[in-house]
């Protein structure tokens, strides 16, 4: 068998600094290595449709309201009340 002789104090912080180097290099080689298989990502989404009801207002203007914004009845009006309820 090989006797084995101490080594210095010298000797194992220099190892230790090179393993160190050596690990952070490695580290930021495979991190370009991962930055440069980007995909390939569509920058803005397409808009969301909203949707929209059309209404006439009081005053005889047709509107657009998101239909979110509006409660929903089971009657619809009659021509008797929506000829009362127009101004002119």
């Amino acid at each position: 068998m090989k006797e084995t002789t101490p080594v210095s104090q010298e000797t194992k912080i220099r190892r230790t600094v090179l393993l160190g180097v050596g690990l952070l290099s490695l580290f930021s080689f495979l991190k370009i290595g991962f930055l440069a298989k980007k995909k390939n990502i569509i920058a803005c989404a397409p808009p969301e449709e909203i949707k929209t009801m059309k209404f006439l207002t009081q005053d005889g203007q047709l509107v657009e309201v998101d239909v979110s914004k509006v409660k929903h009845l089971q009657e619809k009006a009659s021509n008797k009340e929506m000829q009362d309820w127009i101004k002119r």
